[in-house]
């Protein structure tokens, strides 16, 4: 875990329970209007990445990942649910990226964690063409003391939620690292059943 956080042992529930990750009213189940399906194709292997100085802390204010068409700030700010789960944004905030704020910061020694939605009972989300994100796509954090944070993607992992990879994402690094996480999958009884994980290094 990062040294700031105490994982939550129902991390693996992390989308579950939304009114996101499904369906928008009216719309087909497994096609919402105007999204691809959210699944990310198998990773290639990718190079190993420099290592990179570690940052010091500052908050996240803004999230770009170009290869997704995403561009979004103010970065809000997530922690614990009162079940223990980790807080998603609201329905409200789909086109928003949250950070975690738990774990470290963007740029920081350990994994900082970024969670948006693919889609919500409103439609398309933040995330919604993270499909085209492959290994080697850059996601860049500006952070609240004027830096940033540039990471490339060394893996896209999908995987069911029942079977979400809890020390794999919150687990201690001995280096910066990302993750950037969404919901995917067909939509069954109005949820997305995976999760969709983009890990990232710290390369600048």
């Amino acid at each position: 875990m990062p040294h700031r956080a105490r994982l939550p042992l129902a991390a693996s529930l992390l989308c579950v329970a939304l009114t996101g990750c499904g369906a928008a009213p009216g719309t087909p189940a497994g096609a919402p209007a105007g999204t691809s399906m959210p699944s990310v194709a198998p990773a290639a292997d990718p190079a190993p990445s420099a290592t990179t100085a570690p940052m010091p802390a500052s908050e996240p204010v803004r999230v770009r990942i170009p290869a997704a068409g995403v561009d979004t700030s103010p970065v809000l700010k997530l922690g614990l649910a009162a079940d223990g789960t980790v807080e998603v944004p609201s329905v409200a905030d789909g086109d928003r990226i949250g950070w975690y704020t738990n774990g470290v910061t963007p740029g920081e020694t350990g994994p900082a964690v970024l969670i948006g939605h693919f889609d919500t009972a409103r439609g398309p989300a933040v995330l919604r063409d993270v499909s085209r994100v492959r290994t080697g796509a850059e996601i860049t954090v500006s952070r609240a003391d004027g830096t940033t944070a540039v990471f490339r993607v060394r893996e896209l992992e999908q995987v069911g939620k029942k079977e979400f990879p809890t020390a794999k994402v919150y687990g201690d690094t001995a280096r910066p690292e990302l993750r950037v996480i969404t919901c995917g999958g067909e939509i069954t009884d109005g949820h997305r059943p995976d999760n969709i994980i983009l890990y990232a290094d710290l390369v600048g």
